[in-house]
């Protein structure tokens, strides 16, 4: 990287290198996310579903998704759970 000279778009030039570091963590977590829902919708036991709630949570928590848009989809892996262990009673 080179020297940064004095001028009126340092500021942009610094917010576009914070912009890839964000994208990149973001990306990391919402992969995370992604992967364990898959494995609720595979497996569909209470062990992943809590594993998936803390994804969840702690991608809230950092602001890469909305809580609100957690806890509906921490709902909708639960509901999905549940109904998996009523059929096989």
């Amino acid at each position: 990287m080179a020297k940064l000279k004095t001028g009126r778009h340092t500021s942009a030039l610094k917010a576009q290198r914070q912009a890839v570091k964000r994208t990149s963590a973001n990306k990391g977590l919402k992969k995370t996310i992604h992967l364990a829902a898959k494995e609720v919708a595979a497996t569909k036991s209470a062990k992943s579903v809590a594993k998936a709630s803390s994804a969840l949570d702690k991608a809230a928590k950092k602001g890469v998704i909305h809580w609100k848009a957690a806890g509906r989809k921490k709902s909708r892996l639960a509901k999905l759970a549940n109904k998996a262990a009523k059929a096989t009673k």
